[in-house]
């Protein structure tokens, strides 16, 4: 090779390694929670403007975007519609209809005043967080009015505050769980009658010690000026299939996040309970705050969705920024920025997903923005999906892959180390565990081959134990029968 290839390469080399590591692309933090920069796990598709469905609105403060199977629906709430569309094969969003009523019996309003969400059942029943008209409408797939779910007429509600739904999630049996404003005692439960069932999900009490000192000697006038220790407002809502519903939280302070006790990612069972599983660093965002971009506070989702295998993926309004975690609270990818470029937000407010493409929405912008997938997040995703199927040598051979694209990922060691876990393979396991210093995981595969070894040679071990026990005594035995042969 010339001199002059051998520069062309070079600079070529630096060229790729500058698209790799741009500032505010794709980064994971390792053991020690630094940033370690990744290729992109996703990429660009196409950015959608109301222009592009032809209407004759711009889109007016959007709040929230829904996608089921392969249809999108996007809640224009300032101009009280939701546009329906077609997310087509070839990665396109195609326009579908505008929904800014529907039939409804004489005496119900059949408009919607500053809607705020859209969920859409399995049977095409539509649940619409018709926030300033204080309902929940229920419609069926061909838009005919069904029901509504109203203010709860029950002692155990607070009353006295206007009632504004604004978000809606609903079960396969059709039971509603709604999110109000000022109501924080959690998801408002409905049967699917409309029939106020209680509170589901209540968050738990905080407060800070230096206020509850503080009210211990303030005069009641200064007391009812203090913020009150109430639970805290969710602030996005998704139901997987299995019916559980993550949830997230926004409004925590700080040092919240050090004790795990601000939460901002929530999974939900039937009782209520928070079951959601955690890594030694909890599912928070951003670990690293700093001030480069005038902004010295954590991560504030917005809102959340779940993929395969309970891979979900969170928005943060803070920065921008989009968060995937795995069913154990791994950190798989984090990505996007403030600004106006392709791909950062300025204030993205809702996020859902269509097989493993995102649709995130950005209220300031009035957009849409499509993510797919690169070759690198499939293989991550790869190696989760066969990891869960039982397909532990594919697992294994995926992580390989995504090695090979990133030797600093550390999800791959790990991935890795319990593919050969699952086979058996011990000691392999015990070497990538070891590698980055997962403790846990190195102690289990460690436990196991230590088992598996003291099994393979327990017939040795027995031997060499019976001569260590019974060497002594055929000595002593020897030693006297000689003194006594020498007696004789």
């Amino acid at each position: 090779m010339n001199r002059r290839r051998l520069l062309i390469t070079i600079a070529s080399l630096f060229t790729l390694c500058a698209g790799l590591f741009a500032v505010g692309d794709t980064y994971i933090y390792d053991v020690w929670s630094n940033i370690q920069k990744s290729p992109d796990v996703y990429r660009v598709v196409d950015v959608v403007y109301s222009e592009d469905f032809g209407l004759d609105k711009k889109f007016s403060a959007p709040s929230n975007v829904f996608c089921t199977k392969d249809m999108l629906y996007i809640v224009d709430s300032g101009n009280n519609r939701i546009i329906e569309a077609q997310y087509t094969d070839s990665k396109k969003i195609k326009y579908l209809r505008t929904i800014d009523s529907f039939k409804a019996p004489e005496g119900i309003v059949n408009t919607f005043a500053n809607p705020t969400d859209v969920f859409v059942n399995k049977d095409g029943s539509f649940f619409i967080a018709d926030r300033d008209n204080g309902r929940v409408v229920k419609l069926d797939k061909d838009l005919n009015y069904l029901l509504s779910f109203i203010e709860p007429n029950d002692a155990t509600y607070e009353k006295g505050k206007t009632f504004l739904p604004e978000k809606v999630v609903a079960d396969a049996k059709g039971r509603a769980y709604v999110l109000a404003r000022n109501v924080n005692k959690g998801f408002i439960k409905y049967e699917d009658d409309g029939t106020f069932t209680g509170f589901f999900g209540a968050g738990e009490v905080t407060y800070d010690w230096t206020d509850y000192i503080w009210k211990k000697f303030a005069t009641r006038a200064q007391r009812d000026q203090m913020e009150s220790f109430v639970p805290t407002e969710y602030s996005g809502a998704y139901i997987d299939p299995e019916g559980f519903i993550y949830a997230t939280v926004k409004n925590f302070k700080p040092y919240e996040l050090l004790t795990d006790q601000a939460k901002p990612i929530r999974r939900l069972n039937a009782l209520g309970n928070d079951i959601l599983i955690k890594d030694d660093l909890p599912p928070v965002g951003d670990l690293q705050w700093g001030t480069s971009v005038g902004l010295d506070s954590p991560s504030h989702f917005n809102d959340i969705t779940v993929l395969e295998n309970d891979i979900y993926v969170v928005v943060d309004e803070n920065r921008g920024r989009i968060f995937g975690y795995n069913n154990q609270g791994y950190l798989l990818y984090a990505f996007s920025n403030s600004g106006n470029i392709e791909g950062f937000f300025r204030l993205p407010v809702a996020i859902d997903h269509i097989n493993r493409d995102l649709f995130v929405l950005d209220q300031t912008n009035g957009s849409v923005t499509i993510f797919t997938p690169t070759n690198f997040g499939n293989m991550i995703y790869d190696a989760t999906d066969y990891y869960a199927k039982g397909e532990y040598d594919k697992s294994a051979d995926e992580w390989e892959q995504v090695l090979k694209l990133n030797g600093n990922y550390d999800l791959a060691y790990e991935g890795l180390g319990k593919s050969y876990l699952r086979q058996n393979k011990y000691k392999e396991a015990m070497e990538y565990f070891k590698t980055k210093r997962f403790k846990k995981s190195y102690s289990k595969a460690f436990m196991y081959y230590r088992k598996e070894w003291i099994e393979a040679h327990l017939g040795a071990v027995m031997v060499i134990l019976c001569i260590l026990v019974f060497t002594p005594f055929i000595v002593k035995f020897i030693k006297k029968f000689v003194r006594e042969l020498k007696s004789l």
